[in-house]
């Protein structure tokens, strides 16, 4: 059975329902990043990408880390995403079409020589939706359990359930 999650607050709904938030989130999910990294693997301007970095923290989907010295000895300071909101439920909350923007911008980051896809149309009785999306999350949150391997190769994964007229 997968981990109940509870709802988002109007915060928590409110900063995910941004594509740029979304792909910061999923850039520090395993590597800790400054503002200017996450500014450059962007293409961002470092004063926006700042008030993106902050409202995450202050929702608490990042976590700001010790300050280091960077490459010119200036302070920095590297943020993590906290993981929060996989265990969110944020239904109905306007984010549907961040993640889908998010999903396009990297796709258009990656291309195509490196997505693998499949689309799938299944005849599913009404009853049986929640048990479908059940076992997925559960293979899903198997996997999110698993220790980092740093050494591995990051892996994104996208998913969408919709009518199939």
């Amino acid at each position: 059975m997968p981990t109940p999650r509870r709802v988002a607050t109007e915060a928590e709904a409110a900063a995910m329902a941004s594509g740029i938030r979304l792909r910061i989130m999923r850039l520090t999910y395993s590597e800790a990043l400054t503002n200017k990294e996450l500014a450059d693997r962007l293409g961002r301007d470092p004063a926006t990408t700042l008030h993106h970095v902050r409202r995450l923290v202050d929702t608490g989907f990042l976590e700001a880390l010790p300050p280091r010295r960077g490459t010119r000895g200036a302070k920095e300071i590297p943020y993590r995403s906290t993981g929060l909101s996989w265990h969110l439920d944020s239904s109905d909350r306007g984010i549907d079409q961040a993640i889908f923007e998010a999903y396009l911008a990297e796709i258009a980051e990656t291309g195509f020589d490196d997505v693998h896809q499949t689309r799938l149309v299944v005849q599913v009785p009404d009853e049986q939706i929640t048990e479908l999306e059940d076992r997925i999350n559960e293979l899903l949150e198997e996997f999110l359990a698993r220790p980092v391997d740093t050494n591995a190769k990051r892996t994104a994964i996208y998913l969408s359930r919709y009518p199939s007229n």
